[in-house]
């Protein structure tokens, strides 16, 4: 598969996902009054998608690393096509839920891939702009997601948002699952660590959903930390660990994913916070919502393709904390917001500074670690992403009661404390600094022969 046509499918399996995401909440009224649901089972219809593809990503990446990561992409794009006209034609909430954690598993196997893709595909310092239009699709998905899903919902029924999905499942699901692979895996010869994947996924999922299912659960939280500390045992013990020394122990990706979470928990919680100060607050509809916060989806596009000039430039560490420091005022922007050029200078603001940190750290973890080990590094990264806005939300929802403005001051320093791990990026670790291995000379060299 050509690098061309790499970087198509990763956009796409990327935008599928987080279409996804964003319409599902558009149609989750009509789905709800449709079958009949209650307003617990429509939240586990969101929760139970949460839940598998958070406990799965890490194990993901690895069966990428082993088995060629276009294999694992088009097995979870086609799975989660499937998954998704089952529920366009489920009888029932219940047949829903099972379903959106199937779906969640097959999300899980084709995420990472959509980045372990990218890392086979282009050498070190060419990955920036790939990274950048990977974001940049995404920023548009995250806009476009809540009118095309009304658009479907208003016309078509809930059903109809679900459908559509099989169309991009086959459309590159397809050639890349029969389009031979020429060359084995790197890490075709590396163990499965199945004990650690079940402990990293008891982990995670008790950690999701403590966080997403209601209120927050103590004991869910007291049973990841337990799952974490024997899984840390585990790991440093047996000869072919899930997770890496050289990517777990590695300051430059711990201080990216670090990034990650704290920039995402931020924007996220913010949002939560931003929506509830809009709708309830300022009386605004859904369309009337979506449209003031226009400038974020704006913003992020913009931000992701200016991006790897910066790395360039500035290096990894300025880039990520400056970054870091814009969403954090764009925080403090809404806190204070009263009319619509506040609220959209302060959405526009967060939009630029999310998606420089999505390409950068992304840029980093993807690149600081080895070709045989990218399906473990995206499988990380993807679920920093997931963790993170489980994270704010659950702190919004909490932060509330004392009121939005001081809300909202917390979540702007916790995007503020994203500049720290950033100032541990290396200074140099840019888009023309980064020099690839010997592996990556001579895999590139024998694809550019074909």
């Amino acid at each position: 598969m050509n690098r061309r046509w790499t970087l198509v499918s990763s956009v796409a399996g990327a935008v599928v996902v987080a279409l996804d995401g964003t319409v599902l909440t558009v149609a989750q009224p009509c789905l709800q009054r449709e079958l009949g649901a209650s307003f617990a089972e429509v939240q586990w219809s969101s929760t139970a998608y949460l839940v598998a593809v958070a406990s799965l990503l890490v194990f993901a990446g690895r069966l990428g690393d082993r088995y060629g990561h276009r294999r694992v992409f088009a097995l979870g794009l086609l799975g989660f096509g499937a998954a998704s006209t089952g529920i366009g034609l489920a009888p029932g909430v219940g047949w829903v839920i099972g379903l959106r954690a199937v779906q969640g598993a097959f999300g899980a196997l084709l995420q990472p891939a959509t980045l372990g893709m990218l890392r086979a595909a282009f050498p070190p310092q060419l990955l920036a702009k790939p990274l950048a239009v990977r974001t940049a699709a995404i920023g548009l998905a995250a806009a476009a997601g809540p009118v095309v899903g009304g658009a479907l919902v208003t016309g078509l029924g809930w059903r109809a948002v679900f459908l559509v999905n099989a169309l991009p499942a086959l459309a590159f699901g397809l050639p890349a699952l029969l389009r031979p692979e020429r060359t084995p895996a790197v890490g075709a010869g590396t163990a499965l660590d199945v004990p650690g994947a079940v402990l990293l996924a008891v982990a995670l999922a008790a950690l999701v959903h403590a966080l997403t299912a209601g209120a927050v659960s103590w004991p869910g939280l007291a049973l990841a930390g337990a799952a974490a500390a024997v899984l840390v045992r585990h790991e440093r013990r047996t000869a072919s660990p899930l997770l890496p020394p050289g990517v777990v122990g590695s300051r430059v990706v711990a201080a990216a994913l670090g990034v990650l979470v704290t920039v995402s928990a931020s924007l996220f919680g913010t949002l939560f916070v931003a929506t509830y100060v809009l709708q309830r607050g300022l009386g605004l509809d859904p369309l009337q919502s979506a449209l003031r916060s226009l400038p974020l989806a704006v913003l992020m596009v913009a931000s992701a393709a200016l991006c790897p000039v910066l790395l360039r430039r500035l290096g990894a560490r300025r880039t990520t904390a400056g970054a870091a420091a814009l969403l954090a005022l764009g925080v403090l922007v809404l806190s204070q917001a009263a009319s619509a050029p506040a609220f959209g200078c302060g959405f526009a603001l967060l939009g630029a500074g999310f998606g420089t940190v999505m390409v950068a750290a992304t840029h980093v973890v993807v690149t600081a670690t080895e070709v045989a080990v990218a399906g473990v590094a995206g499988g990380l990264q993807q679920t920093a992403l997931n963790v993170g806005p489980a994270l704010g939300v659950a702190a919004a929802s909490a932060l509330l009661g004392a009121g939005t403005e001081p809300a909202l001051l917390v979540l702007a320093a916790v995007a503020a404390l994203g500049a720290l791990p950033a100032c541990a990026l290396s200074r140099a670790h840019g888009v023309a600094s980064v020099t690839p291995g010997a592996g990556d000379h001579l895999r590139h060299s024998v694809s550019a022969r074909r």
